[in-house]
This record gives structure tokens, sequence and C-alpha cells, in this order.
């Protein structure tokens, strides 16, 4: 190629890159360059075509070629330049650089713009990559040539803006060049501004300064550029406050920077640096506590600045407020940062005071922390001073030997420095040397006169020395004087001499001044706080105190000042202000919740306020924390006897006095708490229980008079527990009482009732000694009165009885001497005066006038007035003296009780409600007898029992029950009444109470037994018989009936019914036929004909009987008889005889009203004619009557099983009704539900919580001695095993049918039950342990089982069959053909039971087992025939099914003939008829499967057993097992699918393994 074509080229490589085709370019510079390698502009087109085409690699290299030939031509590093550009990788920076400082080179004489130009890309990169130094010369280059080419000011000022702007943004990583240049640039920017002064000259100006701030050694031209700042523009702060700050971290404090100081104030007020200069200037002149008041508020504008935080630290430390200045001191240490140069003078500084800050504090941690703050001050082992500090710092933590160390270089290395010497003072006192401490110290004071500290050390040291210098602290008193002298903000001189004035001087006022001057000027000094405040108190100066402590609390936070919330709360609680001591002792307990004395001080503010159960609490916790704290538990346990907590009470008391055995508050506390127990058992009529109560008080009581014999309260107390048993029986009133009572010295004796009433005066006697009170006047004359009731009650010593009366009298007399304003002792004297022994009743009347006029709310006296005008007989102000008590208190027994006395005595229908109202509010003597009374006459009564009063009164009013509660109180506490007694059994007969009844009227008779009157005697004589022949005892109501003459009625017919209940008929219809010819009215003689008659058919005289039921009927048929006769014949089995006595009961009119008795005889009646549905109807028309009859409901429950076993899950319904209508039906009703839920097939795996087995275990619970109950859960657990088995899984309950057996055997014999009943029942166990047995495999068990029974009982067809059963099944295991003569004999006894439905579909089973299908098609067809006979649904159903089981099975074994297949289709069609069955719908299924497998009637036909709600699991797995067989052979992968996940679903194993399988075959 020539030069020519070269240049062509050339020139259509440029066109080509101008139209952007930088491919074609390449190849044109391609071409050229095998011509001429070394041609430069080839090279540089190359270049821009690589780089067009992101090609950088080859254009850099391009680029490369064309320097390497060409080094001074522009092109090639142009482009190089631009593509490093372009260029985003950090590498290409460093040739980038190289490339800019090779064309500023070829621009240089070239082209001025561009090289200023490229010298700006070449700075920005030089910044970006942080080389200030380079940045700041080529700038500079730039600046010289500006002004070389004559530039305007103005534009040399923004060259010298913009060289700042690249220099400052990171001072600290420049060199001192690099910032000499910036300084030098910030000057001759701020030489070159235009306008002067001005708003950017100002900023720049700013910028400068803050500039030089950043250099250390650059302080004077830092103060120049502040003053030329300040006098070019006076008004702005800014250098001020530079130039003040340079001042204060410098140290420089002169006259000229204060002045500097003072005009920054004047500038502004508010500024942070002036304010804290004023607190230096106010620290310069020991103003310390203003200048901690400025420098805080200076800090709090300004922070930034670690002089001012020492100065402050300094000024706290002058006050000794340590822990501020240590605070101060980390604050400055924090704002210091890293030291250097200046700042490391501050530092050292800051760390020495806040060393000696830590030294001055309490805590355990600072003596380590000081050391280490002393480690970090610069030549620190140069310093005597730090060294002495470090010493101090050793001491107190307690390295005695490196303290001593430093004491001895010092005193060797600077003997006279103070320091040195008191440094050796403080370890000789730490040591208790005091000679060598004062030595030591008395050398420090001669160095430094001036130091309190040293004076203050001495002093300690003067009042520690010896025992001559203790006794004389004169010189200690000077030390400390001197020490306040010199440092008047010392507090702890000033609580030294406080505690000389306190302790040696006792002069109290100055003591308490000197520790009211060391609080105030330390408010953290919780000694001298305590002490001022406890002087104070003493001095009966309560403001100061006060002022003191509100000072304090208001200063201090919750968690703080323990000791001043503690005295206010106790101040407070002292002048009875309870609401504020609690909220100042709970705020104590927040600085200290340990302190078990401020929990005992907060539970006395509790208790003051009337918040019990936190008071208790409060004493609980101060016993937790200190247990030896006596008072606390008594408190606590007062607080639970206030509480009525007595139990709890007399706990806690016996647990104070098992620590402190004769701690009396104990022992009262304990004493009033079983006097409490003792009248609320009284009250509650529990008489027993109160004697040991009231004996127990009387030894605690005791046990307390031994101990303070002085103590009045204690005595009446013991009177009182003495008093109280006044109104027990003397038969029960027995006391044991401590000898030493009695005068005696040990052991105890038995008082009786009058001997306790009569210790009782003569404690009331003692305690009047001792202490002259109207109440216990009062007391006395009540117990002398109470005495005096006792001796007229048991009728003896009348002429005593006048003297304790009389004596009763002048004590009350006396008592309302004393205090005439008493309602109580006006009242007592009434009720005295008005007794029928003095009959005063003027005076009595007096008495409770006066009463009511000193009480004008007292019910008593009101009451007391009403007996006494009703004993005068005025009614009319009987009754409205009782209205107006009932107005003031309705809730009072007494008044309601005298209204209804007046209501009987008046003859008023209200007589009965008002005395059961009595038994409501309370129990009492009158009104329970009353209430009595009128309930068993009106139940006499027996006219009036559809009446709505009867309705009302008796039943409504629950009269029966409550009347006889009421009356078995009152002759407990009144034995001796024959008529409470004979009430009592009457109504104890009501309430079937057979026993207590037997024991009520066998104490009336024998409290009759001596009386006069033999009637009454003969009476209790008879009712007690009735009770002991109703409570089975009938030789002993024999023995009492024949006690006594027999001549009337009642008294024959009781003596028959004992004889008839002891089995002695002849001597019954004996006695039996004496009543008849006795017998007045028609109704007795049907009565006793049919007694008669059941006697009769007792001796199985079933004829004689009914003879003489015809003859009751023939007169006047009575509803006994008619029931007797109709009974009899359903015990014949007689319908005609059974029918026609229910006809003529239907039309006795009394018959209507029990339903569940003309219910059960007509079911009864239904089912001996076979009419099994009527049965039910029966019972459930009954039902409809009368829902609410619970006897109906369990009636219904027990005959659904044998009568409707359909409708079993209704009995189970029914039964659980009855349980709900009547609790008391639960025994029954649960049995009754397990046998209808057995009978309806359910089973443990359907519901765990409500099952057959569930329900018949809380049966047994119930009543263990059911042996029916153990018979149902036999079948219970056999039906779970059943279950199991069914489902593939292991039976749960096997090996239990002996113990079950043998339970039914033992309840069975302890019960009370006809024979025929427990043969029955016996039988069925039998049988039903056999099969369980033999299903479980345990045929030999079985079979002994079997031969067990038939030994008793040879001819029992049902055990005869079992036995064959589990023999043949022996024989089947061989797995032989039985020979005919066995078949023959399972035949043959088959037919011994041949009623029976199950034995003839086992004979089928064994049939089919040896192949002879027609004769288990034969048999089966039997079965279902006698099923269907006997009406038996389960026994069709069963029958059925097998039949097409049978028929299936040989369709199954592909034999030929339409007889099976139509008889299996047959069978289940038949079964569906009688119930959806799901077995029979799976064997149709499996027929039609048997028939066409592929047909879409198969798919069907299985899919709807599948997918049916409710279809058992086990019938459903079979069906999916035939449905995938069919699904495989049709390949219908989709419904495979659905089929396989409904498996999955259900969990059914055995199909996705089948699945598995047929999936791998095909």
């Amino acid at each position: 190629m020539s030069n020519k074509e070269v240049k062509a080229a050339l020139k259509s490589a440029r066109e080509a890159i101008r139209n952007k085709d930088y491919k074609e370019a390449l190849k044109y510079c391609k071409a050229v360059l095998k011509q001429e390698k070394a041609n430069y502009n080839a090279w540089v087109f190359i270049g821009l075509s690589a780089a067009e085409l992101e090609q950088p690699d080859q254009a850099k290299g391009a680029y490369k070629k064309a320097i390497e030939y060409e080094p001074n031509q522009l092109l090639a590093w142009q482009g190089l330049a631009s593509l490093y550009e372009k260029s985003n990788q950090t590498d290409c920076r460093g040739d980038l650089a190289e490339v800019y400082q090779k064309l500023l080179e070829l621009y240089k004489s070239r082209d001025k713009q561009k090289w200023c130009d490229v010298c700006n890309k070449l700075a920005e990169l030089y910044h970006q990559e942080k080389k200030y130094l380079e940045v700041a010369e080529l700038w500079q280059k730039l600046i010289e040539m500006k002004q070389e080419e004559g530039a305007k000011k103005a534009e040399l000022h923004q060259l010298w803006k913009k060289k700042i702007q690249f220099l400052k943004g990171s001072m600290q990583d420049q060199d001192n060049k690099t910032g000499q240049l910036l300084l030098s640039a910030f000057e001759h920017s701020l030489n070159s501004a235009d306008t002067v002064p001005g708003e950017d000259h100002q900023r720049l100006y700013k910028d400068f300064i803050q500039c030089l701030t950043k250099f250390p050694h650059e302080s004077t031209r830092l103060e120049k550029a502040c003053k030329d700042m300040m006098a070019l523009y006076p008004a702005v702060t800014y250098p001020l406050e530079v130039l003040c700050l340079h001042f204060l971290q410098s140290g420089t404090l002169s006259e000229e920077t204060l002045g500097y100081f003072s005009r920054l104030l004047e500038v502004d007020a508010s500024n942070g640096l002036g304010i804290i200069s004023c607190g230096i200037k106010c620290l310069q002149e020991e103003k310390y506590r203003e200048a901690i008041k400025n420098l805080t508020e200076g800090l709090q504008k300004t922070s930034q600045c670690p002089a001012a935080w020492y100065y402050l630290a300094e000024a706290y430390m002058r006050i000794h407020r340590h822990g501020d200045a240590l605070q101060s001191c980390n604050k400055a240490l924090q704002t210091l940062g890293t030291a250097e140069g200046p700042t490391l003078r501050w530092k050292n500084l800051i760390l020495q005071l806040k060393a000696e800050a830590l030294i001055k504090t309490a805590d355990a941690d600072a003596a380590e922390e000081a050391i280490k703050a002393l480690e970090q001050i610069e030549d620190a082992s140069s310093n005597p001073v730090v060294l002495a500090v470090r010493g101090q710092a050793y001491l107190k933590k307690g390295l005695m030997d490196e303290a001593s160390k430093i004491s001895q270089e010092l005193l060797l290395s600077h003997p006279d420095l103070a320091e040195s010497h008191a440094l050796e003072g403080f370890i000789h006192y730490s040591q208790k040397n005091y000679e060598q401490a004062e030595k030591s110290f008395l050398n420090a004071i001669e160095r430094n006169a001036e130091s309190a500290v040293y004076h203050e050390q001495l002093g300690l040291t003067y009042w520690f020395m010896s025992d001559e210098t203790r006794r004389d602290k004169g010189k200690a008193l000077t030390q400390f004087l001197k020490a306040a002298k010199l440092d008047s903000n010392l507090g702890s001189a000033f609580r030294y001499m406080g505690n000389y004035y306190r302790d040696v001087a006792e002069d109290k006022n100055r003591a308490r001044g000197c520790y009211k001057k060391a609080f105030e000027l330390d408010g953290a000094d919780e000694e001298s706080g305590t002490a001022a405040v406890d002087l104070s108190m003493e001095l009966d100066d309560m403001d100061t105190a006060l002022s003191v402590l509100n000072e304090v609390t208001a200063k201090v936070g919750t968690g703080a000042a323990k000791w001043a919330w503690l005295r206010r709360g106790l101040y407070y609680l002292r002048i009875d202000q309870p609401f504020k001591a609690v909220s100042d002792l709970q705020t104590a307990l927040r600085a200290d919740p340990k302190d078990a004395n401020c929990w005992e001080c907060l539970g006395e503010a509790y208790l003051s306020r009337g918040s019990y159960m936190t008071a208790l609490k409060s004493f609980r916790k101060a016993t937790e924390l200190n247990p030896e704290l006596t008072y606390s538990f008594y408190q606590a346990a007062a607080i639970e006897q206030v509480l009525g907590k007595y139990e709890s009470a007399i706990a806690a008391y016996q647990q104070i006095l098992k620590k402190t055995e004769d701690y009396v508050p104990a022992l009262k506390g304990l004493g009033e708490c079983h006097l409490t127990l003792a009248k609320s058992a009284l009250e509650n009529y529990f008489d027993r229980k109160a004697m040991g109560y009231i004996e127990q008080a009387l030894e605690f009581f005791t046990r307390a008079a031994k101990h303070r014999p002085d103590v009045s309260c204690i005595w009446k107390l013991l009177g009182d527990t003495c008093t109280s048993v006044h109104v027990i029986s003397p038969t029960t009133a027995s006391v044991q009482v401590p000898a030493s009572l009695l005068g005696q010295n040990e052991g105890k004796e038995v008082l009786k009732k009058s001997e306790l009433l009569s210790l009782g005066g003569r404690c009331y006697s003692k305690a009047l000694k001792l202490m002259h009170l109207p109440s216990i006047w009062c007391d006395l004359g009540i117990n002398y009165y109470r005495q005096a009731e006792h001796l007229t009650a048991v009728g003896t010593a009348t002429s005593e009885t006048s003297e304790l009366l009389e004596k009763s009298l002048q004590c009350l007399k006396k008592a309302v001497r004393l205090d005439s304003k008493n309602h109580l002792h006006w009242n007592a004297l009434g009720v005295v005066a008005s007794c029928s022994a003095i009959g005063n009743y003027a005076l009595a009347q007096h008495c409770f006038i006066k009463s009511i006029q000193a009480e004008k709310i007292n019910v008593v006296a009101w009451t007391n007035l009403g007996v006494l005008y009703l004993t005068t007989g005025h009614i009319e102000q009987a009754h409205e003296a009782f209205k107006t008590a009932q107005a003031l208190e309705p809730s009072y027994l007494l008044c309601w009780l005298g209204q209804a006395l007046i209501a009987e005595k008046v003859g008023s229908f209200d007589t009965m409600d008002l005395f059961r109202h009595t038994t409501e509010l309370c129990m009492h003597d009158e009104g329970a007898k009353g209430y009595g009374h009128w309930v068993c006459s009106t139940l006499q009564d027996k006219s009036n029992r559809n009446t709505e009063v009867y309705q009302y009164n008796i039943v409504e009013m629950n009269a029966i029950p409550t009347a006889q509660v009421v009356l078995t109180k009152y002759t407990e506490r009144n034995p001796d009444d024959a008529s409470a007694f004979t009430m009592l059994g009457y109504l104890d007969d009501y309430l079937h109470l057979k026993k207590q009844a037997a024991e009520a009227y066998g104490r009336a008779a024998s409290l009759l037994k001596n009386s006069e009157d033999t009637e009454e005697y003969k009476i209790a004589m008879q009712n007690y018989g009735r009770s002991l022949c109703a409570l089975g005892q009938c030789d002993k109501a024999i023995e009492v009936y024949t006690s006594i003459p027999l001549t009337e009625f009642d008294g024959l017919v009781g003596l028959a019914l004992a004889y008839f209940k002891k089995g002695l008929l002849e001597e019954s219809i004996k006695v039996y036929e004496q009543a008849l010819s006795v017998a007045e009215s028609e109704k007795d003689k049907a009565h006793v004909l049919t007694a008669m008659a059941i006697a009769e058919y007792k001796q199985n005289k079933v004829d004689a009987a009914q003879t003489l039921l015809f003859k009751c009927s023939l007169k006047e048929p009575c509803l006994e008889s008619l029931k007797a006769l109709c009974t009899l014949g359903l015990m014949k089995k007689d319908v005609t005889l059974a029918s026609a006595a229910l006809k003529e009961l239907r039309k006795h009119e009394k018959w209507d009203g029990s339903l569940y008795e003309r219910c059960l005889i007509t079911s009864a009646l239904c089912a001996m004619q076979g009419r099994n549905t009527e049965v039910q109807r029966e019972i459930c028309k009954a039902i409809h009557c009368k829902p609410d009859d619970p006897a109906l409901w369990s009636l219904l429950s027990q005959l659904v099983p044998f009568y409707a076993p359909r409708k079993a899950k209704a009995g189970a319904v029914a039964g659980n009704i009855a349980q709900v209508l009547d609790v008391n039906r639960g025994k029954e009703a649960l049995v009754d539900i397990a046998v209808n839920q057995l009978a309806a097939g359910c089973h443990m795996s359907e519901d765990k919580q409500n099952n057959p087995l569930k329900n018949i275990q809380k049966a047994i619970h119930l009543s263990p001695g059911n042996p029916a109950a153990w018979a149902v859960l036999m079948a219970a657990c056999h039906a779970e095993n059943t279950t199991a088995r069914l489902s593939c899984a292991r039976p749960p309950r096997t090996g239990l049918e002996m113990t079950l057996l043998a339970a039914v055997s033992a309840q069975t014999a302890e019960g009370d039950l006809p024979q025929s009943y427990i043969q029955t029942l016996e039988d069925w166990c039998l049988c039903q342990a056999v099969t369980s047995l033999e299903e479980t495999g345990e045929l030999s068990a079985a079979e002994a089982l079997c031969n067990k029974g038939l030994k008793s009982r040879p001819e029992h067809p049902a055990l005869l069959l079992l036995l064959r059963q589990v023999q043949c099944k022996q024989l089947l295991q061989t797995h032989r053909e039985l020979p005919d003569s066995i078949l023959q004999e399972l035949h043959k006894t088959v037919m011994t039971t041949s009623t029976s439905v199950a034995a003839w579909q086992w004979l089928a089973e064994t049939y089919q087992s040896q192949r002879m299908m027609i004769g288990a098609e034969m048999c089966y067809r039997k079965s279902l025939q006698l099923a269907s006979q006997q009406g038996s649904w389960h026994g069709k159903l069963s029958s059925l099914l097998r039949l097409a089981m049978l028929a299936l099975e040989v369709c199954m074994a592909n034999v030929s003939g339409d007889h099976w297949p139509a008889l299996a289709q047959e069978a289940t069609a038949e079964a569906l008829k009688l119930s959806p069955c799901p077995l029979a719908s799976l064997l149709q299924a499996l027929l039609q499967y048997q028939r066409n497998m592929a047909a879409r009637e198969t798919r069907r036909m299985l899919d709807r057993v599948v997918h049916q709600p409710g279809n058992p699991e086990s019938i459903v797995s079979v069906a999916r097992w035939y449905l995938l067989h069919h699904l495989h052979a049709k390949e219908d992968p989709e419904f495979i699918d659905v089929l396989i996940d409904n498996a999955k679903a259900n969990g059914d194993v055995r199909l996705l393994e089948l699945h598995e399988k047929l999936s791998a075959s095909t």
C-alpha cells in the first residue's frame, strides 16, 4: 500500500468514526498498520474505535502504542485521558494522574486555558485521593500562573477560596506543611476580598479562626485573628467566644483575660462561656456555691469545655460533695477525649482530682478506681502530691504495705511536704496507733496550718487516743473548732462537735445546732440529719424536726433518705395522721425493702388507718425479714383475730409462745380467740364444742394471770369465760380448770356449771379490786343473776337464790350510780328486777325506759320492755314495744319472737310464719320449740294437705327439715324435754331418718317412764316400737310393744307389723285378727285384711291371700288392696285378674296422684301380654304428663334396653335426664345409662368421655356395693375388648373376668337381695366370664369355669351350651373335621335351649366351618324365625346379616347356581328394611363385585359405602380394598388418586400397601 493509499485509508477511517461506524474504522486502521506498524494516527483511531465499542483494554493498548511511537503528540494522551475518565476502576486513577501531568507539560507552552482545565481536573483527582499536599502545590502553581497573566483580584480571591475548600475538608489528616499552606490560603483570601467588612468576609474570617483552633501551636496567630476580627466586627460574639474559650483551656486567667470574659457577658448576658467565667471568678474568691451555680448554668449551654468541668469538680470538692465532683471529673474526661499537647495537662489535673474524690467516697470499689485513675497520669511517680494521693488510695483499699512504702519514700525525698506527714498520720490512725498519728498530723499542720482536714483528723485522733483523752475530749473539740473555722464547709467537723456536745457536754441545744449545721452543709449526711431530728423531738421542737424532714424529703427522690421518710412517717403516726404516715413509710421502704423495723412501722400505720389486710401483710413481711420481732408476730395474730380468722390467729399466737412462753399479750389473745369461738359455737348450739373452747380459754387466761396478776382485764376475761356457760345444760357443762385458778398448786380440777359460775363471780371481784370500773360491777351483777337462774332451773337452795339476786341488784345499782349514762347498765338492772323471783316490774319498767333514754337506738331495751308488758298481760303495749324494736333493727331475733308469742296468744294465722322467721334469723330455744310445735300440728292435720296454707308453710318453706334441725339443736341443749323429743322423732319419721327417730322416741319414753301420765308414756312407747320396727330391730320392737298393755288399734297393728317383719307370720296374723276386731272404720279393716293377705302370700297361701283381697274389694275397696290384688295377678301371670284389678284402680280417685305406680303396673301388664311397644308408650305418656318426675325418666331408662332396644340411645338420654332432675339417683342412673349405651353399641373409640365403661366406672365409685354395677362393668370390658379385636388391635382389658366375677359374688353375699335376683345375676356373670375367656383364647380356663358352675347347677342349659362351645372350639383348632356323633351332640345341646337365637347362630357357624352350608342356612333361618317370634330386632338383623355372609361366601367360592346369590340379595334387602345397615350395603356391593367386577354399578355401590358419612372404618376399609381392585382393573388413575387420598386421611395403611403392589405389577 502506497502512502497515498495509507492516507486514503486513514481518511476513510476518520469518516467511519465520524459516522460512528467503528468496526469499519478498525478495518481501515488495521489495513494501514499492516503497511505501517508505527502509524500514529492509525493507533489513535484504533484506540478511539475500541473505546466506543467498549473494548477498554484494546483501546488502552492502542493509545499506549501511539504514545510509544510519538510521546509528545497530544491526541493519544487526550484519548487515554478520556478513556481513564470514563472508567470506574480505582486502579486507573494513578494512571490518570500521570496522564494529566503529561498533558500539563504539553499544554504549558501551547494552550494556557487547556492547561488550567487539566490542572482543575488533576486537583480534583488529588483531592479525592486525599493527597492534600499535592493539591496545595498544584493549586499554588495555578494561582501563580494566573498572577503572571495578570488575573483580577476577584478571580484570585475565588482561587484562594477554592484552595481553602480543597484543604480544610479533613484537617486532621494534614501534615504541618499542608496546614501552613491552608492558613496561608486563608490569609490571602482574606486580603484579596473585595468587600471588607462584608458577610462573605465575615464568614471567611470565622472559618479561618475555626481552622486556627485546630492547630494548638498557632495560639498567637489565633489570638491575633480573633482580635482583628473583633476590631472589624465588634458586634459579632464568635471571635470573642473563641478567644475566651482559648484562654479558659490554656489556663490563662489574667486581668486581660477576665476583661474579655466581662466584655463577652456585656455583649451576650446568656452566653455560656461568660457565665462559666463568672463561676471561675467566684471559685477564685472562694464563693463555692455561687461558683457551682454559675458553672452548672454555663455548662448547660456550653457543655464541651473540659476546663469548665474541672473547675466545677474543684468547686464541689471544696464543699465536700465528692460524688458530684466525681461526676464532673468523668464528664471532663469524656469531653476531653484523646489528650495531646496542652490538653495533657488538663487530663492529669482531672485524673488527680478524680482520685481524690474517689478516696473521699464510701464506695467499696472506689479505691481500686482511684488507683487506676492515678496510673493514667503522666509522670505520676515524679509528683509527690500525686504519690501521696496514691498512698491514701492504697490505704483505703487496705493495701497497708504499699501505702507504708510510699509514705517512707515521700518522707525521705520530701520531708518538708505536709502531704508526706499527713499520709504517715493516716496510716498510723488506721492502725489505731494514735500517739504516732498525733505526731504525724502535728508535723503536717506545722507545714500546712491552713488544712482543715489535718485538724479534723487530729481531733479524731484525740477522740480515740487514750483513756485520759477519752475522759477529757476538750483537745478533740479544739481541733474540730479549728477545722470548722478553717473550712466552714466541712460538715463532718460540725458533726463531730455535735457528738461532743451530745455525748460529753450533754448540751442538747448546742449539739442540735452542730448537727443541723452539718446536715445543711452535707444533705447526704444521714447521721447528722437523724441526730438533728431526734434531738429536736427530744426537746419537743416538733416544728424544727418537721421542717428538716420536709426539706430533705422535698429534695430527694423516692429511693433515698430512708431515715427522713421513716422519721416523718413515725411523726405522722404519733399525731394520728395514718394516711400520711403510710405514704412516707412506703417511700422509706423503697429505699431499703429489707428493713424489718420499717415494715413493722408500716404495719402500725396501716393498722391505724384501718387497713387490716395490708397491715397483716406488712407485719408478716417484717417477721420474714427478722424472725426475732415478737411484736410483729403478735400484731399479725391480733389482726387475724380482728378479721375473724381465729384458727390462723391461734396458730400465730402459739408460734409466739414457742419462743416466749410468758408473753402475756399472746396468752391473752389466745384466750380471747377461744372465748370468741366458744360464743360462736354456743350461738350455733354446738355446746360440747363450746366447752372445749372454754376449757382452753380458761387455761390461757390463767397462765396470763399467773404472770401478770395485776392486770384487771385478764380477770375480767376469766369472769366472762366462766359466765358464758350459763346457757349450757348442767349435764354438759363440765370443765377442767387449772388448779392455780382455784388457789391450789398443780393439776386441774373438774368444775360443774354452778362451780364455774361461782368462779366467774370471784374473778370479777378480783378485777374490781384492781380497777374500780362500772362495767365490771355490771358484769358481776349479771354473774350473780346467772347463778340464781341456774339454781332456780335445778330447783335447789331457794334462800341462796334470793341472796344471789339481792347481790345482783346491788351490784347493778352500783354500776348505774357510777355511770348513769350507760344504757347497758340500766338494761341489765331492768332484766334482774323483772325476774319472777323479784317481780319488781315498776323498777324494771323504769330501768328499761332509762336505758332507752340513754341510747335512742336501743333494740334490746325495747324488746325487754315488750317482754315485761307481755308478762304482765299488756298485750297491746307489748306489741308496740316489739314493733318499735323491729323498726330499729329488723334482724334482731327476740323482738320477732315476742311478736310470735303474741300471735300465738291471740290465735293469729301468722303465728307459724313468725316462728319460722325466728329460726331463719338465729337459733333460740323458744323459737325452735315453737316452730317445731306448729309444724307437727300442721302435719297431724290430714285435712289440709291440698290447701294453699299447707303448700306454703310446709312445702314451699321447707318446713320439715328446718324444724327437724332446730329441734335437734334444742334437744341437745335441753335434754330433759320429753315433748321436744317426741316432736323430733315425728319429724325424723317424715324425713325417713329411722335411726334418729328411734333415738328421739326412745329418749322421750325414758323421760316419761317415771311420770304420772301413763297415757303419755304408753304413746311414747308405741312410737318407739314403731320406729324400731322401721329400723329393722324387730326383736327390740316386739319387746317394747309387749312391755305395755295393748288394747287399741294402733298398738296392735304396730306389734303385728313387727311380727311380720321378724318372719313370725302366724303371730302376725293373730295380732292382725285382734286389730281387725277393734278396728272401727271400714278403711282400717280393709288395710288389716290387705296386710293379712300379704302375710298369707308370704306363707305361699296364694288362694287364701286372693280370698282376703277379694273380701276387701267386696265392701269398700281401698287403693292398697287393689294394688295388692293387681300385683298378685302379675305374680301369678293371671292377665284377667291383673287387668280387672287395674281397671278398678283406674276408677279410684286417689290413684291419679301416684303416676309412677300407675305407670309401673300398667307397663308390667303390657310386658306380660307381650306388647313391648306399649311398655315404652305408657311410660312416655306418663312423662308427657309429668316431665319433671325423675322416677319416670329412670323407669324409661331401665325398660328401654329390654323392650325397645333399637331406641337404646334414647334410653341413655332418659337416664341422663333422671340424673339431672334428681342428683340422688346418680348411682342407679349411671348404671342404666351404661346398659343403654351397651345396647346401642357405643364404645370408647367413638367417644372418650361419654361411653359405657366410663359411666359404669363412675357408678361403681358412687356405689361400690351394687352387684349389678360390677356385672355391667364386666359387659363393658367385654365390649371394649371385642371392639379392639375388630379393629385388629390388642384387647386392652383382659384377665379381669375372675376378679369381676368374685366382686359380684362378694356384693351379692353382703346385700339384702332376693335369692332369685342373686341367682339370675350370678348365672349371667358366669356365662359372661366364660364368653370373655373363650374370645380371648383362654379355653382351658373357660372350660374349667363351666365345669365348676355345672357342679353346683348341673341342669343349667346356658352353661352347658357354653361348655360345648368351648369344647367345640378346642376341636376346631385342630383343623380336623368333626365326626357326626359330635355334631349330633352339639345339635342336641342347642335343642335344650331351643329358644336361644344365639345358640342357633353358633350351631350355624359350626356347620359353616365344616362346609355344611345347607345345614348352616337352616340354622340361620331357625334363628331368624325365633327372633321374629320374640320381637327381637337385634336378633333378626344379626340373623339376616349372617345368612347373607354365608351366601356371599358360597358365591365367592364360584359355586354355580342362582340359589346363593338370590339368598344373599334377599337377606341384605331385608336387613336394609330393618335398618340402614352399613354392613348390609357392603355385602350387596361385594355381591355385585362377584357378579361383574368391571361393571359401573360395582363402582357406584362400593363408592357409596366408602364415602357414606358415619360408616364404621372397618366396613369402609373393606369397601376401599375392593374398590381399588376395580379401579386398577379399569385403569382409572384419577379416581385411584382420590381413593388413595381418602385412605391416607383415614390412616388405611393396608390399602396403601396394596396400591404399591398393584402399581408395581402393572
